[in-house]
């Protein structure tokens, strides 16, 4: 007989973040400090308050103020926590247990939900890739050489990775000079945000040893939505022939949630045909993912970037990023790059939306203004048949201070 499936939780249904969901965070509770929390509709669930009543496997990992000993457990230990949550939320007798340790969303600070190891960002979608490469190189090819043979990515900066709805400073850099003088030196006139989905590894591998392209789900725990910002007119100055630098490395911004990677497994979906065939280790290429992706300024929806168009997959770039025998730790942070469909209004990334900077918004903005707010979120479809959301990422950009 299958287990109950309706939540008691009062609000969890058709909330996006019902059972079938249950993403990981981390937050800092009134009286108890920082704790492993899963979300149910608007609440927290405090897992360590409910250790007792789950496997005694992980009851360690529960009781840790991080979660990265909890997305380290070996995947059968990690599956049956979630089994027992999933049951104390379904079955109404476990009801008085379980109830005191939920906590209202509106009455809880959410934290880092991991400390973040290392940081790759890719440049996986290929209209994304194909639009900035005609922008930034108008007289060349658009896709470098090696675009169609391997996920192109650059590491980034783990200490500048931060929290959804943490303030985003306006970063300052040399930029291009007027023709016929050198640089100048300020805060950025291009300042841009970049839709994103970041793929979460809790169980390591092994130094010299490269992931299998077949091997994702040993490795990777998770998905949560990414902002990686950019300074446009940094980036433009600086990138060749080295590639992204200080245009990058102020700051990444990371959804407050975890979604489980088991909690996707209706939105797997076959990825877009790769021609010429990859080399053997990069195939099979695995799937991609059915995310609806939606950017927002303040609160009005500009562009909607579908995941499932990304060029490659996510088993592909985990078994690239360590096809040199490089590892990957607990908390490493790998992200697909800028988010981008066909379609105009299907533009991860402001350079895209407004052509360079030539075609303003219907709001009159080409580029990201003080005070503006950046939201991305996304949505999924669900194990149970609806949709589940995942947890949104925004940040509120300040000036520099110059």
């Amino acid at each position: 007989m299958s287990a109950p499936t309706t939540c008691w939780v009062p609000g969890a249904a058709g909330s996006g973040f019902d059972v079938d969901h249950l993403p990981w965070g981390l937050a800092e509770l009134p009286g108890l400090g920082p704790r492993p929390v899963v979300r149910i509709g608007e609440h927290a669930l405090d897992l360590a308050g409910i250790a007792e009543h789950l496997p005694a496997s992980g009851r360690a990992a529960l009781a840790a103020p991080t979660l990265d000993t909890l997305l380290a457990l070996p995947a059968d230990e990690l599956a049956a926590q979630r089994d027992a949550v999933r049951e104390l939320l379904t079955d109404p007798a476990h009801r008085p247990l379980v109830a005191p340790h939920l906590h209202p969303l509106a009455g809880i600070s959410l934290r880092l939900p991991i400390t973040v190891a290392d940081v790759v960002d890719f440049y996986a979608s290929e209209h994304h890739a194909t639009r900035v490469g005609s922008i930034f190189r108008p007289d060349g090819p658009a896709l470098p050489q090696a675009w169609k043979h391997l996920p192109i990515g650059y590491h980034g900066r783990a200490g500048s990775v931060v929290v959804s709805g943490t303030p985003i400073r306006r970063p300052a850099g040399q930029r291009r000079g007027a023709p016929g003088s050198g640089p100048t030196f300020g805060p950025s006139e291009r300042l841009d945000l970049e839709a994103e989905v970041g793929f979460v590894v809790g169980r390591p591998s092994v130094l010299g040893r490269p992931v299998p392209v077949t091997a994702l789900a040993d490795h990777v725990v998770g998905v949560a939505l990414v902002n990686d910002w950019s300074a446009r007119d940094l980036q433009a100055w600086e990138y060749v022939p080295l590639g992204p630098f200080l245009g990058k490395s102020f700051a990444t911004s990371i959804a407050a949630w975890i979604t489980p990677l088991a909690a996707l497994e209706a939105a797997w979906t076959d990825p877009p045909a790769q021609s010429p065939e990859p080399l053997p280790y990069l195939r099979p290429a695995g799937r991609g993912l059915d995310l609806a992706l939606e950017v927002l300024l303040d609160g009005e929806v500009v562009a909607r970037p579908p995941f499932a168009s990304t060029y490659w997959t996510p088993s592909q770039m985990l078994a690239h990023l360590t096809s040199n025998g490089a590892a990957v730790r607990t908390g490493d942070l790998f992200a697909s790059g800028t988010v981008s469909g066909p379609g105009d209004d299907e533009r991860g990334c402001l350079l895209e939306l407004t052509r360079g900077g030539t075609v303003p918004l219907p709001d009159g903005r080409t580029w990201l203004t003080d005070g503006t707010e950046v939201t991305v979120r996304a949505s999924a479809p669900s194990t149970s048949g609806g949709r589940l959301h995942l947890g949104e990422v925004s940040g509120r950009i300040v000036g520099s201070g110059l």
